[in-house]
């Protein structure tokens, strides 16, 4: 059989791929198990080391969406390629690929930005995160996140999703929120603060003990199919301007999941491997941790920022200074061409570094997040180190929200 046969008869087998289309991205067998997967038959016998030349030829081959459900496929066959394709698949930072769902939560590149783009609906509310430079014409663009604006009475909230239908905190399909807060008057009434939440730690080597996360559900309540832990990491904040005389709006962030020290020379910012839930299972932490007065009820959680989760001081963006254009008037910054409409939303995010830090003035300038307007309701989305495309996402989000006092 041909190379070429091998791999549409992948696609025949793999039915827990990773789909993208236009609503739903399931979860890829990176952390599910394959219901019913016999560990016979001819694919699952190959010798192991042809069965390495075949993925990693498929791997290589297969280097852009959709063409790389292909890689999916391969890790759908049974246990055995499903190890050899997580071993021959490696992280964005060091490919710039997005392969299965965890990608999604670790770093980008460190040399190039993995671009990106969101659609807004604005009648649903709903915001679907593609990869990709712009939207295809047949409309097959690979879906990476979805996130669904709520409003209440006290906050608001974006949930974030792995699958454009499913917005629901308890499903398999949740990552993550950002939320809003209405109880601090100056600084949340005038749409002006965020926090920013991870279904899972960020390191899977240390499960944090779960006083300063967020439980959705008491223990014994909750299934162990979903997940049930919210870890703040990070706060984004928007300065006042009242009297519109200090320019576009100004934000930071404050990523407490990320180190200063990750954008220095050799350094390295928390990254899990995994999803710490599946089908079957959840690591779920250890039931001595979880005693009454640390399970909080999730109408009645306080916005405290856990502590950072290593030594040292937490990344913190800021925008990048716009110039004054005195033809055009207005504010202007270089986008290389990724933003073609003017608008309060645009942005571009580079660290915020004191002089007593010993960092590379190059990395200092370095766009980590760039956000832009290209259509009425299509915005895209650079982002790379040390961000993941979850986080990222989450940023962009605050952008989406009415801010009176910024702007």
């Amino acid at each position: 059989m041909s190379f070429m046969g091998i791999v549409r008869e992948l696609k025949e087998l793999g039915s827990l791929s990773w789909q993208g289309g236009r609503s739903r991205s399931h979860i890829a067998p990176d952390q599910a198990n394959t219901v019913g997967e016999v560990e016979q038959g001819k694919w699952a016998n190959l010798p192991p080391e042809l069965l390495l030349d075949i993925i990693t030829r498929v791997e290589a081959s297969e280097t852009s969406w959709p063409a790389r459900t292909a890689v999916v496929f391969c890790a759908s066959v049974c246990r055995s390629w499903r190890e050899v394709t997580k071993e021959i698949v490696q992280k964005p930072e060091q490919c710039g690929r997005l392969t299965f769902p965890i990608s999604l939560k670790q770093p980008g590149p460190r040399d190039f930005p993995i671009q990106c783009f969101i659609k807004r609906d604005r009648t649903t509310s709903t915001f679907r995160l593609f990869c990709g430079l712009t939207p295809s014409e047949d409309e097959n663009d690979k879906l990476l996140l979805a996130a669904k604006k709520t409003r209440r009475a006290t906050s608001t909230e974006f949930v974030i999703s792995l699958a454009g239908d499913d917005f629901s905190r308890a499903s398999s399909a949740y990552v993550g929120k950002l939320r809003q807060m209405y109880y601090n008057f100056r600084s949340n009434f005038l749409g002006m603060k965020f926090t920013m939440y991870d279904s899972q730690p960020p390191d899977d080597a240390t499960i944090k003990t779960c006083s300063r996360s967020t439980r959705r559900f008491h223990f014994k309540q909750v299934s162990p199919k979903v997940p049930a832990c919210n870890y703040s990491i990070g706060t984004i904040s928007y300065e006042l301007n009242v009297l519109r005389t200090r320019g576009p709006r100004r934000l930071h962030c404050v990523m407490h999941s990320i180190p200063l020290a990750s954008i220095q020379d050799g350094g390295s910012t928390p990254t899990p491997k995994s999803f710490p839930y599946s089908f079957d299972e959840q690591r779920l932490p250890p039931p001595s941790l979880l005693e009454k007065d640390q399970i909080i009820s999730f109408s009645t959680t306080s916005l405290i920022e856990p502590p950072p989760m290593f030594s040292g001081d937490p990344l913190i963006l800021k925008n990048k200074a716009p110039r004054w254009h005195e033809q055009l008037q207005c504010w202007c910054l270089n986008f290389r061409g990724r933003v073609t409409i003017a608008s309060v939303k645009n942005f571009q995010l580079v660290a915020a570094v004191e002089a007593h830090h010993d960092i590379p003035v190059a990395e200092q300038e370095k766009v980590i997040l760039q956000f832009g307007k290209i259509g009425k309701d299509i915005f895209t989305m650079d982002y790379g180190y040390p961000l993941s495309a979850f986080q990222a996402f989450a940023i962009c989000l605050s952008s989406f929200d009415t801010k009176p006092a910024c702007e």
